[in-house]
């Protein structure tokens, strides 16, 4: 969480901090998958949902001091951060649509 301490470059290292380990664990959970350790990839993408929920809290923060009022310096960093939170959401949505279909296709046969 952030505190009225933390700079934006503290803010942006930890959304990609947060946002990197859930991509790293997303990926896990696809090799999971793929080996046959559904289970596995379940307590994996459970976890990737979670280091995804606490980058887009440290993100909230910041836009919630935005919305009081408190301007926010934009850097390149900062929108890296914000690219890098959103690709592994992105990342999150097609791996969880995508194990859906196919359990979804192969339910059928």
């Amino acid at each position: 969480m952030q505190t009225n301490e933390q700079t934006i470059e503290q803010v942006a290292f930890m959304m990609i901090l947060h946002s990197g380990n859930a991509r790293s664990t997303i990926r896990e959970a696809i090799e999971a998958y793929k080996e046959g350790t559904f289970e596995e990839f379940e307590r994996l993408l459970s976890d990737a949902r979670a280091q995804l929920q606490e980058a887009h809290q440290v993100h909230f923060g910041q836009v919630q001091k935005e919305a009081s009022g408190e301007p926010t310096t934009l850097s390149l960093l900062l929108l890296h951060a914000e690219d890098h939170l959103m690709s592994t959401q992105t990342m999150l949505d097609l791996t969880a649509g995508l194990i859906e279909l196919m359990e979804h296709k192969f339910s059928k046969k």
